[in-house]
């Protein structure tokens, strides 16, 4: 259901029981799924790619040309799984030559104010609280939480299932299943009450553990880390995840364990 005071493009391509508010603005080149809700003040630009079961809330903004100075005006998408929340003044923009695409997965909520920069490729059942930023060609996994005013640095990574408290300067990649804090940021322990909320077994709660002892807290370096991990660690999905996940790293790990005096 268009409202007589929202622009669609004819070029668009709208599912039929899509709601679209007054005063949105709907360009070409433009997909939006079944049962999503387009809020007032919207603004959907060329190359979105919107799921079904979406809301989409006033004064977002999705698919904008990247803040890129490289940007050559190449045919780029911004892409947004199913059941997706994105709120209030959120910005989202579409990719660059590099990956083509921006994605936030399924099941998402992006809180006001958030902005998530091109070619970012982000994950399903992530939460992003209010000012969260992710610069150019970050990564996330699934099920991540970052707490409000976390700011990601360009080509940074972030596991899954990892919580990156409120504030953090995201500098380093941040491994699967931890909790970062502290500035710099720093491992201070797994995030077992996500874990446990997600039907994670104590003893794949303490496996994870035992990893990050001797990847953190050991004083070996990751190189030696690793191969002790894989030399006495029986070969699990998430043993495995998190060695691939520190050999992929470009940007380097954040600091280990530390105590404060």
């Amino acid at each position: 259901m268009n409202q007589p005071l929202a622009y669609v493009h004819p070029q668009a391509k709208i599912a039929r029981n899509v709601v679209i508010e007054p005063f949105s603005t709907i360009h070409a080149n433009v997909e939006i799924g079944s049962g999503t809700w387009i809020g007032s003040n919207v603004t959907i630009m060329e190359g979105a790619r919107i799921g079904k079961n979406c809301r989409i809330f006033p004064g977002a903004v999705i698919s904008a040309i990247p803040q890129d100075l490289k940007f050559d005006d190449e045919e780029s998408t911004a892409i947004i799984g199913d059941n997706t929340t994105i709120r209030e003044c959120v910005t989202i923009n579409r990719g660059t030559v590099d990956k083509m695409k921006t994605v936030i997965g399924k099941n998402c909520l992006v809180m006001a104010y958030s902005h998530i920069a091109h070619d970012c490729i982000v994950g399903n059942n992530c939460i992003f609280s209010n000012n969260s930023t992710l610069a150019g060609h970050v990564n996330v996994g699934d099920n991540v939480i970052l707490a409000g005013m976390v700011a990601v640095h360009q080509f940074a990574s972030v596991g899954s299932h990892a919580f990156v408290t409120g504030g953090s300067l995201v500098r380093k990649d941040v491994p699967p299943y931890v909790k970062a804090a502290r500035e710099p940021l720093s491992y201070v322990g797994i995030n077992s009450i996500g874990l446990r909320r997600r039907g994670f077994s104590s003893e794949k709660i303490r496996e994870i553990q035992e990893i990050y002892r001797i990847l953190f807290q050991k004083n070996y370096n990751n190189s030696q880390a690793i191969e002790i991990i894989e030399a006495e660690m029986e070969a699990t999905p998430e043993r495995d995840e998190i060695i691939q996940f520190i050999k992929d790293s470009h940007r380097g790990i954040m600091k280990g364990y530390y105590k404060t005096s």
